[in-house]
């Protein structure tokens, strides 16, 4: 037993990794990343989101449930932008906790991440082609059912949509990273230009007895989910958390990052604030123009407020770009999860041609992996359920994140040098992180809670009869 908890524990030496990524091309900016940042966070859910946590449990107190989020997100960040400082390796909380706490903690931290993008690319996917199918239904055009749901829902096979998009990314994404951060760019700016149109047009239809009462009276659901008073503002927060959890597809690919001391800290901070920015905006506007109760079941509460306003080409305008936006979100998401399951192959815990790259120094291999899971997720399994893990799962790695900061700050200046961001109010501000992380857990479905333990459980079984014995860290130090 000693043994196993000897081999489970045993730390990586930083400077392997830095030997291991060293064929990772740096390429990447500091737009690059804030493009990456503001198009993973402001992806599917800034267009449903407000709507749906306005009429479910906060009313206009929905500002609220964001700012709350925000503010345990931002905690979160700051723990981030020193790790991807100090650790600028590829792989983000899965390496660093590996060097900080040890492999297993670092299995449990990657493996809660993994569950992140393999469904959030899924679920992306699938918010695409609804809106894609959306928009051409008034030009007479519509898929048989077969081919535009998820097997076994109203009559589907596949999503084909879905699935189309997500090769067409990973085509992308499989000529460099260079490449893709140029459309990235592009569609980001038009993403952000589509939200402000939106802020500025639907103003002009706010009522401001739609604030009255800005937190509504408290009372149950009738699921048992808390509506009204700070009872919903709570349950608003730990819905809307989902939103946020982007940035962690930046420290992801930190390894290729040029001048990482300078360039994560400002793209993982500065792309959050943007998206709390637009985020508020978004849901103060759409909360004014129509009583929350009207967003109840709306799937797309922003193209309808433009519509029920008198908007209809601005909606449409709006809708379409939001569809050619999500791309930006299925960008960053393969491209840190074909990171992540890159780090794991790279270190033997999963097979070792996951970790091989091509003649162009990219992980290709890993790439087809989550684009192949994504695809059968997004055509087998119902995301009103799968969903709430992308939430689970990735509290679950801030936590370990946030808590890291002390192990880090014990190695600073001696097998680990950062030159760079430092966390600020230390070391108050590492612990507020891990607490809100708890908090905003704590809050979530029980099938949430359910799902996540299923998961993990998968995950120890992976990690025993695989992880473990084939781990090159074990190997290296039994040699």
């Amino acid at each position: 037993m000693t043994t196993l908890l000897k081999r489970m524990l045993r730390k990586e030496d930083p400077s392997v990794y830095e030997v291991k990524d060293a064929h990772l091309v740096r390429t990447l900016r500091v737009r690059d990343f804030l493009s990456l940042g503001v198009g993973t966070i402001v992806s599917t859910t800034i267009f449903t989101l407000p709507g749906a946590v306005a009429a479910e449990h906060a009313g206009p107190a929905v500002i609220l449930s964001f700012l709350g989020a925000a503010v345990v997100a931002g905690l979160v960040a700051f723990a981030y932008a020193e790790m991807a400082s100090a650790m600028p390796f590829a792989g983000s909380a899965y390496s660093w906790i590996n060097v900080i706490f040890g492999e297993f903690f670092g299995w449990v931290a990657g493996w809660a991440l993994l569950a992140e993008y393999f469904i959030a690319v899924a679920f992306v996917g699938s918010g695409l082609s609804a809106n894609f199918r959306g928009l051409i239904a008034p030009l007479g055009l519509k898929l048989p059912n077969s081919l535009a749901n998820p097997l076994g829902n109203n009559g589907g096979v596949i999503d084909l949509v879905s699935a189309i998009v997500i090769l067409l990314v990973a085509l992308l994404l499989s000529r460099g990273v260079t490449e893709a951060a140029r459309v990235e760019n592009i569609l980001v700016v038009a993403k952000v230009l589509a939200i402000i149109l939106f802020i500025i047009v639907g103003a002009t239809a706010v009522r401001l007895q739609n604030y009255v009462p800005f937190i509504p009276k408290y009372h149950l659901n009738p699921d048992g989910s808390a509506f009204g008073g700070w009872q919903g503002i709570y349950a608003g927060v730990s819905m809307i958390f989902l939103a946020y959890i982007g940035f962690d597809s930046i420290a992801a690919n930190s390894a290729e990052a040029v001048e990482p001391q300078k360039t994560m800290p400002r793209g993982i901070l500065g792309s959050l604030l943007i998206a709390v920015v637009l985020f508020v905006a978004v849901a103060l506007v759409l909360v004014g123009m129509f009583k929350y109760t009207e967003y109840a079941h709306n799937a797309e509460p922003v193209g309808w407020a433009l519509r029920q306003s008198g908007h209809g080409i601005v909606a449409s305008v709006v809708q379409a770009i939001a569809v050619i936006g999500m791309f930006t979100a299925l960008i960053g998401m393969m491209l840190a999860g074909s990171r992540l399951i890159y780090s794991f192959g790279r270190d033997g815990l999963l097979p070792k041609w996951l970790g091989q790259v091509n003649d162009k120094n990219l992980p290709n291999h890993a790439l087809v992996v989550i684009t192949i899971v994504a695809i059968i997720v997004g055509s087998i399994f119902p995301f009103d359920e799968l969903s709430q893990l992308i939430s689970a799962g990735t509290l679950i790695a801030f936590m370990f994140v946030s808590l890291g900061i002390y192990g880090l700050r014990r190695r600073e200046g001696k097998d680990i040098v950062n030159d760079g961001f430092k966390m600020p109010l230390y070391p108050v501000l590492p612990f507020l992180g891990f607490l809100g992380s708890l908090i905003v857990f704590n809050g979530l479905s029980k099938a949430a809670k359910l799902y996540a333990g299923g998961w993990f459980l998968f995950g120890l079984l992976v990690y025993f009869f695989y992880g473990l014995r084939h781990s090159y860290l074990n190997k290296n130090n039994e040699a």
